[in-house]
This record gives C-alpha cells, sequence and structure tokens, in this order.
C-alpha cells in the first residue's frame, strides 16, 4: 500500500468540463463513450489519501487545506529577455527508438510509486501551473508518462536509451545548437523555488533538478499551445512535446485520457489509465490526427518506390 502523504489534503470536486469538451469535436462513437463514462462516473480509484481540489478551471495542487487561487487571467511575462521563438517540431523518432518508448510509457503506467513521494511534487506543479497557465494534470501526466513522478534510473543521470533526452521530464539536450533544454532553462525564473523537494541539484538551471525541469516543461507546453483547459490544445501540446509520428499520437491521447480521468475523479498515483475514456480522446483528437500521419507515410513510400524504379530503368 501506499505511504501516506501530508494530512489536510482534500479530495478533488468531480471536473466533467473537459471531457464535455470531447463532444465538441469527436465521431458519435467517441460520443457515446463519453456519454456512457459520464453515466457510470467511470475512473479508477485508488485506496489512498486524498489529494488536493481541482476547480472547474484546474489550478495547481497544494498541501493545504484550501485549494490556491484560480490563475489570473493575465499574460504570464516570460522569463526569457526574447520572445520565446516559435517551437519546433521534434523529429520524428526512429523505429527503435518508438518500439523502446511505447515500452517504457507502459511500465511507467503500471509502476507502482510511493504517495508521499508524489506529494513532495504539488507545491511544484502549483507553481509552475500559476507561472504558465498550464493545467497541472497536464504536467503531472507526462511527469508519469516520461519517468513515473522521477522513479526511473535514469531520472537524475545520463541520458535516456535514444542518448537525446535526460531529466524527470525527459527534455532533449542533444538537438541543438540551441536545445529544447537550452531555449526553455530558464523558465524557472518565473516562481520562487520551493525550499526543499525531492531533487534539488547544486547547480542551477539543470535538468534533472525536479522544479527547474516541470517549470520548463509548463513554458514549453504554454508556448505549444496548452492552457487551463484539458481539450484539444492540450492534446496537440503533448503531440508537440513527444513529437510527430504514430507513436506521439498515443503519447498524446495517453496523457490526456490520464490528466482528464484525474480530474473526473480524484488524483490517482498508481491507477492505471481508463481505457474508456481514453478511446473517447484517441477518438475525438487523435483519430484524425493519426489518419494524417499514415496519409503521409503512405505517400513518402510512394515517392520513395517510385525513385527506386526511376533508378533501376537507368
Amino acid at each position: 500500500m501506499p505511504s501516506s502523504v501530508p494530512p489536510g489534503l482534500s479530495a478533488p470536486a468531480r471536473d466533467r468540463g473537459p471531457l464535455w469538451l470531447l463532444l465538441g469535436g469527436g465521431s458519435t462513437a467517441a460520443v457515446l463513450v463519453v456519454l456512457a463514462l459520464l453515466a457510470t462516473g467511470g475512473g479508477a480509484t485508488e485506496d489512498a489519501p486524498a489529494r488536493p481540489a481541482t476547480p472547474p478551471v484546474a489550478a495547481a495542487p497544494a498541501a493545504a487545506a484550501q485549494p490556491p487561487a484560480q490563475p489570473s487571467p493575465a499574460p504570464v511575462p516570460s522569463p526569457q529577455a526574447s520572445p520565446v521563438a516559435a517551437v519546433r517540431a521534434a523529429p520524428a523518432p526512429t523505429a527503435v527508438r518508438v518500439s523502446l518508448d511505447e515500452r517504457r510509457f507502459a511500465a511507467n503506467d503500471r509502476e507502482h510509486v510511493r504517495a508521499g513521494w508524489v506529494a513532495a511534487f504539488y507545491p511544484i506543479y502549483e507553481r509552475a501551473s500559476k507561472a504558465y497557465g498550464v493545467n497541472w494534470l497536464l504536467l503531472a501526466s507526462i511527469h508519469k508518462q516520461e519517468t513515473a513522478f522521477s522513479t526511473h534510473p535514469t531520472t537524475y543521470r545520463g541520458l535516456n536509451f535514444a542518448r537525446c533526452c535526460a531529466g524527470p521530464m525527459q527534455f532533449n539536450v542533444t538537438n541543438g545548437p540551441v536545445s529544447t533544454w537550452e531555449r526553455y532553462r530558464h523558465a524557472h525564473r518565473a516562481a520562487a523555488r520551493p525550499a526543499s523537494y525531492n531533487h534539488r541539484t547544486a547547480e542551477h538551471p539543470s535538468p534533472y533538478d525536479d522544479f527547474d525541469a516541470i517549470m520548463a516543461a509548463a513554458a514549453l507546453l504554454r508556448d505549444s499551445g496548452a492552457g487551463a483547459q484539458l481539450d484539444a490544445s492540450a492534446w496537440r501540446a503533448a503531440y508537440d512535446y513527444y513529437g510527430h509520428d504514430l507513436t506521439g499520437v498515443d503519447y498524446a491521447s495517453q496523457v490526456l485520457a490520464r490528466a482528464i480521468s484525474w480530474g473526473r475523479s480524484r488524483f490517482c498515483v498508481n491507477c492505471e489509465l481508463d481505457g474508456g475514456v481514453l478511446a473517447a480522446v484517441d477518438g475525438s483528437w487523435g483519430a484524425p490526427v493519426r489518419a494524417e500521419v499514415q496519409a503521409a507515410e503512405e505517400a513518402a513510400a510512394k515517392q520513395r518506390a517510385k525513385r527506386a524504379r526511376t533508378a533501376s530503368v537507368r
């Protein structure tokens, strides 16, 4: 059983707003799935201490009895001196990396993590959410997807198996000049650093520091279009976060389905993905993009075959 978390954390109210957004652009099948979920009050639960409340426009969790204030509607200033350049699409992963990533994400979803360990991230999620206006459940879901809340063995050292990414939020540190991490490493300046947290490095900024990494992820997601709602823009931001290929489509749907499930019931550290919510999210937002990616791959394959035939004639 997971260990206890600091007392005084109340269970979040049901937040069904994000799922109703699925009804706007989804297929009939996706709509029926969502309606069935709402009728049954679906979503997995865990016998663990209660978590912070989630208001309709999700603010971040906190270790206090009262939820934090709603995010300010005013624009959040960038911590960088010059405007942030448009987010570049991540290069498509290789076939080997895709296969290993899929296994890693599945393992992270199943990994059992102590509730007390995850509770230490609440102040970081809160500050990142307030600073950049990004839903804290989106941040937490990516954190779980990438490193199982910073518990993966390579979280705090070296690079991942693809030799490109590092740290709790798996920032690309090798795609330079001016890597993704270099462009967002000063995002931590937008909020006060907590006095203590799970892994505070000796030097800052560091992709291995939990605060630095989560703040940078919030800034990147904000620049990719994510906001306070768990909607199509949040899905697209998660898609950009991974990269534009078929695995990226699955990644974004899993991240949003997990976040929406948490918002509908409660923040559940060790609950696996709800298949019904995943089907609704993927049917509404993932399927159209998947069709585009598949069409582009088929067109590229035809072009390669045509060039090969032309070369053989010569």
